[in-house]
């Protein structure tokens, strides 16, 4: 049979049907999986913060941050657009091509960030200005999270690969269940409950790297008893060894969606450096707000992931009609919900935050406040995150990184810094409402005005004369991919 034929049947197709149902269909398991991420986090931070303390909380929240910067690879980001625009063509063949070279080149990626990292904890941590006390909690639950590394982003790119082939509720069933080990196995292994050993805070970061190695294994042997697809299995295996010209393109592309996500971490880890220098308790508030706002933010990301999966396909597919659709409902569905979850986080924050710490500490006043300072301005950049998950979905991947550079890592830890000899620590509180509505009005206008829907597209039936398109701006006889199949 036909690879091309049946591909409609053998991956879901997000280029027809009305879109704000599909969009928000395929976006609910993604909500999905992140509530879970974030839910998995949070209740790790209120193992680690009751048994261990608020040196051990600060701890975990200086390692999480590496960890973010870690995981933001754009390798698999790219992968996942180029497989959605290879199923919305029809083109199965190609899809596998694609996660053959990315999956070997991404997992030997993780490899050594696992490797480096392991080394060089220590200059890593220094740098951050993690605080004294909480420098040699750090050091043990980081070890151990970069031990765990590779098995993380093997499951993450299995899942987007699989979003991108328009499948959004597998890799939450999966994503349950490594959540689900993680957290029954953290108390366990931290108090050492029954046969278990007393491991402290290395226990918390044990119990994430067996719930995220048993979840890789278990979704690789459903896909392959499943026969999806996109397996690679008998003569398919060869292409587990990278395609040079196709890792070229992967790689061309992926390398600035990746430098997106550090932008973003880097920020970050600048701002929580700052953090660090007003001691523990200022520290374990600003990262239990962190702990807030990446609900606050799964929305947005939930949409954006969505957006650019259905945007991606109906490029592949040639549907540019309804690409302009597509963004305007991820915008709509990211006003109503996260606007919704920052009016309950104002209501409800102190509630909240008395699950992290007891009652009785300062931090919470302090976290309550940098709350009502900072929370909203996440509804605009969630704005800003699906105009970015549109262009993407073209191959238009520059414009968002100069955008973000501009507006997070320079307005944001500019505005930070300098501020703080005039308002003190609420400098880095309103640093967050500067950086977001710089990005947003920046995003709007090269949506609005920019030229990313010229980027080339997998074209259905190409002009005469004109080569056959990967799918991210570079026609196959120049990038020299093989013409097995052709994209029409």
């Amino acid at each position: 049979m036909d690879d091309k034929m049946p591909a409609r049947r053998r991956t879901s197709d997000l280029t027809s049907g009305p879109i704000p149902r599909t969009l928000l269909l395929f976006a609910l398991p993604v909500l999905g999986s992140n509530v879970l991420q974030s839910l998995n986090g949070s209740i790790n931070a209120v193992w680690v913060g009751r048994f261990l303390g608020e040196a051990a909380l600060t701890a975990t929240s200086n390692a999480n941050l590496v960890l973010f910067l870690i995981l933001g690879v754009g390798i698999g980001m790219a992968a996942t657009i180029l497989v959605a625009q290879s199923v919305g063509a029809r083109d199965l063949p190609e899809a596998r091509r694609i996660v053959g070279t990315s999956a070997t080149f991404f997992f030997l990626v993780s490899v050594v960030f696992a490797v480096c990292g392991w080394i060089w904890v220590d200059t890593i941590l220094n740098a951050l200005g993690t605080p004294a006390d909480a420098l040699p909690l750090a050091r043990s639950y980081l070890r151990i999270i970069f031990l765990a590394v590779p098995m993380m982003n093997l499951l993450s790119f299995v899942m987007t690969v699989l979003r991108g082939a328009g499948d959004s509720r597998t890799p939450f069933l999966f994503m349950a269940l490594a959540v689900v080990l993680d957290v029954i196995l953290n108390p366990l292994l931290i108090l050492g409950i029954g046969p278990f050993p007393e491991l402290g805070i290395a226990g918390s970061a044990t119990s994430t790297l067996i719930g995220q190695t048993v979840s890789v294994l278990a979704i690789l042997i459903v896909l392959y008893a499943r026969k999806h697809p996109l397996r690679l299995a008998g003569a398919n295996l060869a292409l587990l060894r990278p395609d040079p010209a196709l890792l070229r393109i992967v790689v061309f592309k992926g390398v600035p969606m990746g430098l997106q996500m550090i932008v973003v971490s880097s920020a970050a880890l600048t701002v929580m450096g700052m953090v660090n220098a007003y001691g523990s308790q200022v520290a374990a508030a600003y990262g239990i707000a962190a702990q807030l706002w990446t609900y606050i933010q799964m929305p947005a990301l939930a949409i954006g992931a969505a957006v650019s999966s259905m945007a991606a396909q109906n490029v592949g597919a040639g549907r540019w009609d309804r690409i302009g659709r597509i963004a305007a409902s991820g915008v709509g569905f990211n006003l109503v919900l996260t606007g919704v979850l920052v009016a309950l986080l104002f209501v409800f924050d102190r509630a909240v935050l008395s699950l992290f710490l007891s009652s009785d500490s300062a931090a919470i006043d302090i976290a309550t406040h940098i709350n009502k300072v900072a929370s909203w301005s996440f509804i605009l950049f969630g704005i800003t995150i699906v105009l970015f998950a549109t262009v993407r979905a073209t191959g238009a991947v520059m414009p968002p990184l100069i955008i973000l550079v501009i507006s997070v890592l320079l307005v944001r830890t500019s505005f930070a810094y300098f501020f703080r000899s005039a308002i003190g620590e609420e400098a880095l509180w309103w640093s967050f409402p500067a950086g977001s509505i710089t990005s947003l009005v920046l995003a709007t206008a090269y949506y609005r005005f920019g030229r990313w829907r010229s980027v080339h597209m997998i074209e259905s039936r190409p002009a005469a004369g004109e080569p056959p398109d990967t799918g991210l701006g570079v026609p196959r006889q120049r990038a020299h991919l093989s013409p097995e199949t052709p994209t029409g």
